[in-house]
């Protein structure tokens, strides 16, 4: 059993918990950290969903991008990202749109292709050139206090980019800077994953675009080599090393904000004491462990994880399947199908023809795939649809509909239909497994099965609440260490190392 009382308790061993658990620990505070799963990492793991498929897949998160370097050397994190050469491609009718962020010229070219010119190819030059400056700007701040919004304006220092980044809807800005609806719609997903929002009139959009650009100061998204599990296996270790206690299989059934007390059950009921406690929970599950009301937020993702035998054919025959699906494939992402499967999922009905994208993360890290697999072609995809909110799941009968409308979705901008190439497990059952918002809030307890535990919220301070590091509560002893505190969502680890900081500069 632990000892009663520690300097810090943790509920939650997702990635930000270890985090700041490993921040603490190696600061010299005794800290122990609650897990109600059997292990720890939350939805950062990697997993062997197909028996006898010798295949680890990132089942829930799955790329890097928010986590930043400086984290990463203070802890001594000893991981590898890989950068994709290839950032897009797009399918529009038998050709594409390629993003190769190794060769601008053959950029231009297939820009030229899908739109006639060379107007849009510079406008996404100017565009995220400009978006480029302000990561570099704002990034830096996220592991500082927070700043206001006048203060983080004056940092961002470019009064066209906070106006079309922060202060109107993102969609009107991309409407006038672009002129193909293709080119527009790849633009636009970077607003809408894991956001149910209208980009041209919900500033909403603009908070998720902003944290999908500025990563690190540089808005990649790379490939974890073993998988997110290596990212959050790696965290745990460091913490245990350091002295930090991790137990598994342990919920936390209540904390008391006044004396620090938080109750758990491995089994059998505990109470330990904290002088803190930091929560790595969705805001809406820390106000149940204390008795407060709260309003459940909504997800809105379709998840669909797949070992295929073989790359699916291309309309396309310039382009390698290898190139296309490197980085993100977008299907059905013109902004116009976004515009429609709003609609439609804010009507209460599946779109006929959901939006959707995907990444072949083995063919940047094949060391996720067992050495047989490796050399017989076959290549993990993992689907990422938008436009699904947990509104359309009530009925069972609905997760089928939409798995069968997204593959029907596929299968249309493909030369093959998907199905053909997906491996077969020893089972003989197919290699796909589908997660909606209802099954990540029965399996991983998040409140409406929303990955970013709420919505996000502006990276500045925007009222005296929001604390010196923007983790703080209305409860002196509680801290919110999760994905929910401002500047949380992603993989970042952000929301650790800030809550950490909090409780150091205590």
């Amino acid at each position: 059993m632990p000892q009663s009382r520690y300097d810090v308790v943790i509920a939650g061993a997702g990635h930000n918990g270890l985090v700041a658990a490993a921040y603490l620990a190696k600061a010299g505070r005794r800290v122990l950290v609650l897990e109600r799963l059997d292990h720890v990492g939350g939805l950062a793991v990697s997993v062997q969903p197909f028996a006898g498929v010798d295949a680890r897949l990132s089942r829930y998160s799955y790329l890097v991008s928010l986590l930043p370097a400086k984290i990463v050397k203070d802890l001594g994190l000893g991981l590898e990202l890989r950068h994709r050469r290839f950032a897009s491609y797009t399918p529009v009718g038998d050709t594409g749109l390629l993003v190769d962020n190794g060769d601008a010229g053959r950029t231009a070219a297939s820009f030229a292709a899908v739109t006639g010119g060379r107007k849009d190819f510079d406008a996404w030059e100017r565009f995220y050139a400009m978006t480029a400056h302000v990561a570099r700007r704002v990034a830096p701040t996220l592991l500082e206090p927070l700043r206001d919004r006048t203060a983080l304006r004056d940092i961002v220092g470019d009064d066209e980019a906070w106006r079309d980044l922060f202060e109107r809807p993102i969609g009107q800005a991309v409407d006038e800077r672009f002129a193909d609806d293709t080119v527009r719609g790849v633009v636009l997903t970077d607003a809408l994953i894991g956001t149910f929002a209208d980009p041209a009139a919900d500033l909403l959009a603009n908070r998720c675009f902003l944290y999908h650009v500025i990563g690190d100061g540089t808005g990649d998204w790379n490939v974890p080599v073993g998988g997110m599990g290596a990212v959050t296996s790696g965290l745990a270790e460091i913490a245990v090393r350091h002295g930090a206690e991790i137990r598994t299989g342990t919920e936390v059934l209540a904390i008391d904000p006044a004396g620090g007390e938080v109750t758990f059950t491995d089994g059998a009921e505990h109470v330990v004491t904290g002088d803190r406690v930091l929560a790595n929970l969705p805001p809406a599950v820390l106000a149940r462990l204390l008795g407060e009301p709260a309003e459940a937020p909504e997800g809105a993702q379709l998840k669909i994880n797949m070992v295929l035998s073989r790359l699916p054919r291309l309309k396309d025959p310039s382009v390698d399947p290898a190139e296309a699906f490197s980085g993100t494939f977008h299907i059905n992402e013109g902004r116009d199908r976004l515009a429609a499967a709003y609609a439609q999922a804010s009507a209460g009905r599946i779109p006929d023809l959901p939006p959707a994208e995907v990444y072949c993360h083995s063919l940047t890290d094949p060391s996720i795939l067992g050495p047989s697999l490796r050399e017989s072609g076959a290549h993990t995809m993992t689907l990422f649809g938008l436009h699904m909110p947990a509104r359309l799941f009530g009925d069972p009968e609905a997760k089928r509909e939409a798995l069968r409308r997204t593959i029907a979705s596929i299968d249309g901008v493909l030369a093959e239909p998907i199905e053909g190439c997906l491996l077969r497990a020893p089972s003989g059952e197919l290699c796909l497994e589908a997660k909606t918002p209802a099954d990540l809030e029965r399996e991983a307890g998040l409140p409406g099965g929303h990955i970013f535990h709420r919505d996000l919220s502006w990276p500045f301070a925007e009222s005296l609440e929001d604390g010196p590091w923007g983790v703080e509560t209305e409860h002196e002893r509680i801290l919110l260490c999760g994905a929910g505190a401002r500047r949380g969502g992603g993989v970042s680890g952000i929301p650790g190392h800030n809550a950490a900081m909090a409780v150091l500069d205590g």
